[in-house]
């Protein structure tokens, strides 16, 4: 009985699997953020830092060495590719909110990471759109006043994707800190080959 109520209480974390797209392309993200602030004012997603999200699954703590074991073993199967961004699109949250994102031109092989990572899960893939987020749910009012900035618009930047990183913040509510970068598999070897030649 004790053991539990141990676990009815044990700490719960929200965890988010994301491609970084690099400092470049985040400082460029930074300013569009910064531009749609000076127009509406604090907005939720102003200062969270540029991602592609990959997945995200709210569990306990100790089912978070499995998770990360789980990932290490999909990150050494994975070779690293290259990511096209093109142009900025919206999703529509109903009829009162919307999200301005910059759309991944070649999503095909974050779509077949997302597949990879869902069937470890058992879970069946459903639709998953690679983008990143400018402006988060906000309300159709203020998307209207700040996407003629956006609509006509190019974003065009590639980046080498070389990993992905597996954030965590309380269920309850936090910031989000870093559990662990996983390098792919042929990056990881190429690494270990730099470091060879640099020590020889």
């Amino acid at each position: 009985m004790h053991t539990n109520n141990n676990i009815a209480f044990e700490q719960e974390y929200d965890y988010l699997l994301v491609v970084s797209p690099g400092t470049h392309i985040a400082n460029d993200v930074a300013t569009l953020k910064k531009l749609v602030a000076q127009e509406l004012g604090m907005y939720g997603s102003r200062f969270s830092n540029a991602h592609i999200s990959l997945f995200r699954s709210v569990f306990p703590e100790r089912f978070q060495e499995d998770f990360v074991h789980m990932l290490d073993e999909i990150a050494k199967r994975q070779s690293g590719f290259t990511l096209y961004t093109s142009k900025f699109d919206h999703f529509e949250h109903g009829p009162d909110k919307r999200t301005i994102y910059v759309n991944v031109a070649n999503p095909k092989p974050l779509v077949e990471l997302h597949k990879r990572i869902l069937h470890e899960f058992d879970i069946k893939p459903g639709t998953f759109k690679p983008h990143i987020t400018i402006a988060r749910a906000i309300t159709t009012p203020e998307f209207d006043r700040v996407f003629d900035h956006f609509s006509n618009q190019v974003f065009v930047r590639s980046f080498q994707c070389k990993s992905f990183m597996l954030l965590r913040k309380p269920a309850i509510g936090g910031n989000y800190e870093l559990v662990k970068e996983f390098i792919f598999g042929d990056e990881a070897v190429q690494q270990e080959v730099n470091l060879f030649n640099y020590a020889a």
